[in-house]
C-alpha cells in the first residue's frame, strides 16, 4: 500500500480530524510526507476539511457524467440516484430513439437481476450499476461476443487500478479470491423481417465497496466487494471510466481475437470439474475449452457437451 493509501485508509476510518503529527506517527512517516499525500490525493478527486487541528476527509464518492465520459468518444453517460433497473432504463431510451453508445448508470438499484432473473444484491453508493446500449445492426453471426469482451474489460480495468487478480467465471461472473464481485448480462433485439441485430444492452452490477459485513448471511461465503473493508483506494467513476475505456479498446481491435485468450487466461473454470443442467438432467465433468464462440466445453464419462450461455447453469465448482 502507497503512502497515499495509507494516509487516505486512516482519515476515512477515523471519521474524525486527525493532525499531520498523528498521523506521520500513526504511519511511521513524516509531517512533510503527509502533506504531500494529501495534495496528491486532493489532485484524484478527494475532498478534506483543513482545520487548524488537522484533517478530515469528507466523502465525495459521487457519480460524475464527465468523468466518466472524458476521452470516450460519441459515449453519452447519464447517471441517476436510483433506478429501478438500468436494463429497463436503456431499453427505454432505446426506444426513446437516443443515439447509441449510451450509458446509464445509478447509485442505487432496487430491482436488480442477472441471468434466470437473479436477483443482485445492491447497497446505495457502493455499487456500480450500469447499463451500456449499442447499436451494431449486424446479423446474429456477425455479432461480436459482447458478454465476453466485457468480462475481459472489467478484468482489465481492475487489474490497472488495483494489484488485485480477478477470475471469470464462465461465462459472465467475475470472481475475486472465490467471491462474485460482478455480475454482466447482455441482451439482444432483432429486427424480424431482416434478421439483424438492431440493439444490445450491456448490464452490469459490481460490488465496489460493500463492507463484508454488510452483505446478507446467505451471501457472504459468496459474494465480496472490490474493497471488502467498504474503504475504497479511489472513485467509482474512474473504474467505471477504464472498465469502459478497456471495452472500447478491445471492440475496436476486432476480428482481432486476442480477447479470447485474455478471456481463457483469467478463466478459473478451465480444467475443473463442473456440474451442469442440459435438457432436464444433470451431467459433470471436466471443462476442458473454451471455443471461439465463447462455449465451454465439458468433458462427461457419457459423452463431450459443447455448452452456450443461454442452456446452462455451473452449479457447483470444485476448486
Amino acid at each position: 500500500m502507497t503512502t497515499k493509501e495509507q494516509v487516505l485508509q486512516l482519515l476515512k476510518q477515523s471519521h474524525d480530524t486527525l493532525s499531520g503529527e498523528k498521523i506521520a506517527q500513526h504511519l511511521a512517516i513524516s509531517r512533510t510526507a503527509v502533506w504531500k499525500a494529501i495534495k496528491e490525493l486532493e489532485k484524484n478527486g478527494y475532498v478534506f476539511e483543513h482545520a487548524k487541528t488537522g484533517y478530515r476527509y469528507l466523502p465525495q464518492d459521487h457519480l460524475d457524467e464527465e468523468k466518466i465520459a472524458q476521452d470516450l468518444t460519441n459515449l453519452t453517460v447519464v447517471t441517476k440516484a436510483t433506478s429501478e433497473s438500468t436494463m429497463k432504463d436503456a431499453k427505454l431510451a432505446q426506444v426513446s430513439g437516443v443515439k447509441a453508445p449510451f450509458l446509464i448508470v445509478a447509485d442505487m438499484q432496487t430491482a436488480a437481476h442477472g441471468r434466470f432473473n437473479r436477483p443482485f444484491f445492491a447497497q446505495k453508493g457502493e455499487g456500480i450499476y450500469m447499463s451500456l446500449l449499442l447499436n451494431p445492426n449486424q446479423s446474429f453471426a456477425e455479432l461480436p461476443q459482447y458478454t465476453v469482451l466485457a468480462a475481459v474489460a472489467v478484468c482489465q480495468a481492475i487489474e490497472k487500478l488495483t494489484n488485485y487478480q480477478p477470475e471469470i467465471k464462465w461465462v459472465n461472473d467475475i470472481y475475486l479470491e472465490g467471491r462474485k464481485i460482478c455480475g454482466i448480462l447482455s441482451e439482444a433485439q432483432s429486427d424480424f423481417e431482416s434478421g439483424v441485430i438492431s440493439h444490445v444492452i450491456i448490464g452490469m452490477g459490481l460490488n465496489f465497496a460493500i463492507a463484508q459485513k454488510d452483505f446478507p448471511a446467505d451471501l457472504q461465503a459468496k459474494a465480496t466487494s472490490l474493497f471488502a473493508d467498504g474503504n475504497a483506494s479511489f472513485e467509482r467513476n474512474v473504474l467505471i471510466h477504464e472498465i469502459w475505456h478497456q471495452f472500447f479498446t478491445l471492440l475496436a481491435a476486432l476480428p482481432n481475437q486476442d480477447f479470447l485468450t485474455e478471456y481463457r487466461k483469467r478463466s478459473f473454470v478451465l480444467g475443473k470439474t463442473v456440474s451442469f443442467s442440459h435438457n432436464g438432467q444433470t451431467y459433470s465433468g471436466v471443462a476442458q475449452d473454451i471455443t471461439d464462440e465463447g462455449q465451454l466445453v465439458v468433458e462427461t464419462p457419457q459423452q463431450t457437451f459443447t455448452l452456450n450461455s443461454g442452456e446452462i447453469s455451473l452449479s457447483t465448482i470444485d476448486r
